[in-house]
């Protein structure tokens, strides 16, 4: 049994191949049928004629999505949609469909209601397989480079990013939680292995409805003993190069098929350019801008930033009230932190968030006091900084966010499977 990509070469030709798939589309002109058939890898052309006998009406009334085997003698024929064709001597369905409901004029929430059928379009089955190269990528560029991957809760008792985007749930007689982030898990395990890091669902009860928002999403973390803010930043740049290279090498064709421009993936080759917050404020005058120091930086402010970068931009050195309690601050630069967010170019925005965390146990607890977090809650957490603690850095990717800019997609939806958002949670 082939697949239909293996057999698209001179070496076939005039041999007979056997394959399974499924009808992608069909015509028929009385004495013979045109079936283009798709499997996971391509699509062919099939033949088949009267010569069939009586067998000849049940395959030339198939519908689209029915599945079959066929067996037929391949040739080379430039009209063909994929330049060759099976001529068919012999053929088993397996299921035929009265209907298919998928159709070209349904609407955008008719496909996501249907996403288990909308699968099959060639176009998410392209961007599905740059989805397994990329997480694929990721873990083992981390595996290259001496990391090891652990797992952390998906239920948790503690906030990470803050308490107003969790999701509460019943655990036994407890109130607990969805992750919104793997990194406190993870800071623990670099006392024993270093480096680490996880691939893993997290969660935001954010009732955000722009097109870069996921309730649910899959989120690629890390983090480091004895690594400070800029060189985390020189391990994520060289991680997104090399993400950003085996798409290109593995996928060219999936690349290709949705329509998107490689040229400017081609571009993206670390190091990236590096800027302080503070200097980009100044600078988005540039573009137009009316932004001032302390305002975040939201889904609009870096599509507009972004729409001007050819390379993914490093921002550093936020005012310590834009971020999290754990963030360490800058002895050089007070009010700022050592941290950093990784901007995608072509308008994109976050992808990643980072920094150095703080390792000296007294500062944490000054951050925890200004932040108003009991340290009852976070006890394991500080016990970190009581037992051996050392700078370390750490970060979070988005993978699906990564995708979407990866594929040039108009929404986040489209980079995930099932997505899950505030307004949708089928199928």
């Amino acid at each position: 049994m082939e697949s239909i990509e293996s057999i698209l070469n001179d070496d076939f030709i005039g041999k007979t191949v056997t394959i399974h798939g499924w009808v992608y589309r069909i015509r028929s002109s009385g004495r013979i049928t045109f079936i283009i058939i798709r499997d996971s890898t391509d699509i062919v052309q099939c033949v088949a004629s009267s010569s069939l006998g009586e067998r000849y009406n049940d395959i030339s009334s198939l519908t689209v999505e029915s599945s079959l085997e066929v067996t037929g003698q391949v040739s080379k024929d430039e009209r063909a949609v994929t330049g060759y064709e099976i001529k068919i001597s012999d053929f088993k369905i397996y299921q035929r469909n009265e209907f298919f409901p998928i159709t070209k004029d349904k609407s955008d929430e008719f496909l996501l209601d249907n996403r288990h059928l909308w699968l099959r379009s060639r176009e998410f089955t392209s961007i599905l397989k740059i989805r397994s190269t990329v997480f694929k990528a990721f873990a083992d560029f981390f595996y290259n480079n001496g990391y090891y991957q652990v797992q952390g809760p998906m239920m948790v008792s503690t906030a990470t990013e803050g308490g107003a985007t969790l999701f509460k749930l019943k655990f036994f007689d407890d109130d607990v939680y969805l992750t919104q982030s793997s990194q406190f898990y993870l800071e623990t395990m670099i006392f024993s292995l270093e480096k680490v890091f996880t691939i893993a669902p997290s969660f935001r009860a954010e009732k955000s409805r722009t097109r870069r928002h996921l309730s649910e999403y899959w989120h690629a973390e890390g983090e480091a003993a004895w690594l400070h803010n800029d060189d985390m930043m020189n391990v994520e740049e060289k991680m997104i190069e090399y993400i950003v290279s085996e798409v290109l090498n593995k996928n060219e064709k999936d690349l290709k098929l949705i329509n998107r421009d490689i040229s400017k993936l081609e571009r993206i080759k670390a190091p990236f350019p590096r800027i302080k917050y503070r200097d980009l404020i100044n600078k988005s005058r540039e573009f137009g801008m009316n932004l001032k120091y302390g305002d975040d930086l939201g889904a609009d402010e870096e599509y507009n930033i972004m729409i001007h970068y050819e390379k993914p931009l490093f921002v550093t050195n936020y005012p310590e009230e834009l971020k999290t309690f754990y963030h360490l601050p800058d002895p050089e630069n007070p009010g700022e932190i050592l941290c950093h967010d990784l901007l995608a170019p072509e308008g994109y925005g976050e992808i990643i968030g980072g920094g150095e965390r703080i390792w000296r146990l007294d500062e944490l607890l000054e951050r925890m006091k200004k932040a108003g977090l009991p340290e009852e809650d976070y006890y394991w957490y500080i016990d970190l900084r009581r037992y051996g603690s050392v700078p370390h850095s750490g970060f979070g990717l988005g993978l699906d966010r990564l995708v979407n800019w990866i594929c040039n997609l108009n929404n986040i939806r489209d980079a995930i499977p099932y997505p899950r958002t505030v307004r949708r949670i089928k199928p």
